[in-house]
């Protein structure tokens, strides 16, 4: 696989995020046995960006990735998160909490939920409302001179929020959503935003080019969901969900608005076929060609898909292309 440079040290280009091994999607389908061949199966490949938190299945999900590195550790640059707390793991209840204490707590139990010294790039999830930014981000900043973390990321800021986290500490990533059909972190919103509840977890509104600004200032710029939640991939053709998967209640897989985003799917499939891959290898060569510095780590519980999504590293779309994907018509609905 093609590599990229992650602050100095080369990665597969195309990550891997595991969040769906332990909840959201499908949990019918949860092996914890199978995800962690998948991925010593990831390494294998070259894939070897890595991505948890601890609110994926409340610490499930970086106790699984920490039992698949056993023995592997130095093999992958390993992310995870603090800033968001699961009050309810029934109804998936999460709520902010970006004081220095609880950034200082979660760190050590990712640590120890990760089975490591150092956690090689450490996330603000997403930030508290209630604590001032700098408050967190110097806690964390703590952390890094303390030789626990590498290096410090945020998730779903705004450019703003973004500067001012680093005029402190460098800011070595920004993961955000980023997709064909999610480009508000190149400063290009939905056709729909509305539709995130009260109690979601949002983005940052308004977030201005993030995308730009990582390569502005030296970050690299980490797409999640990159493959629409599974909806760019062309296998998803109606809102039929299991109980329980985060898509059922999502405003942009009800049946109206699902019908009408086949489009984008559709100019997708058309790229696709001319160059004898798969829609899913599109979708990330797209994310992979908003810039050398984008890192795009889309999740999956299956090996076949694995595969597939590292070979999209591989895949080099002509301009023709680009530009028919990037006129594709803006997603109906909100993304929360």
């Amino acid at each position: 696989m093609r590599n990229r440079d992650f602050a100095g040290t080369p990665v597969g280009a195309v990550g891997l995020g595991c969040m769906g091994m332990s909840w959201a999607y499908t949990e019918s389908e949860r092996d914890d046995d199978a995800s962690v061949a998948l991925i010593r199966e990831a390494l294998d490949l070259g894939v070897t960006f890595l991505d948890t938190a601890q609110p994926y299945g409340d610490g499930h999900n970086e106790t699984l990735v920490g039992r698949a590195l056993a023995g592997r550790r130095d093999e992958a640059v390993l992310a995870t998160k603090t800033g968001l707390v699961v009050e309810s793991l029934a109804t998936r209840k999460i709520v902010r909490n970006g004081r220095p204490e609880h950034v200082k707590a979660s760190a050590e139990d990712s640590l120890r939920r990760l089975d490591t010294d150092v956690i090689d790039l450490y996330y603000l999830h997403r930030v508290d409302p209630d604590v001032p930014l700098a408050d967190t981000w110097g806690e964390m900043a703590e952390l890094v001179a303390e030789g626990k973390v590498r290096r410090l990321g945020l998730s779903e800021v705004s450019v703003a929020q973004a500067a001012e986290a680093h005029a402190i500490h460098p800011v070595a990533a920004i993961q955000s959503e980023l997709s064909l059909w999610t480009r508000d972190a190149m400063g290009q919103p939905a056709a729909e935003s509305a539709g995130a509840g009260a109690g979601a977890v949002s983005g940052a509104g308004e977030a201005g080019d993030v995308v730009g600004w990582c390569a502005a200032n030296g970050a690299a710029f980490v797409p999640f969901s990159p493959l629409g939640r599974g909806f760019l991939t062309g296998t998803v053709t109606a809102a039929d969900f299991e109980d329980g998967d985060f898509r059922g209640a999502n405003p942009r897989f009800q049946e109206e608005a699902l019908k009408a985003n086949l489009r984008i799917v559709d100019v997708v499939k058309a790229v696709a076929e001319r160059h004898g891959a798969t829609p899913a290898q599109v979708a990330i060569a797209w994310t992979l060609a908003q810039g050398d510095h984008v890192i795009p780590i889309p999740g999956t519980k299956k090996q076949r898909y694995l595969r597939d999504n590292a070979a999209a590293a591989d895949l080099d779309l002509t301009e023709t292309d680009l530009a028919e994907l990037d006129a594709v018509p803006a997603a109906v609905g909100g993304r929360y």
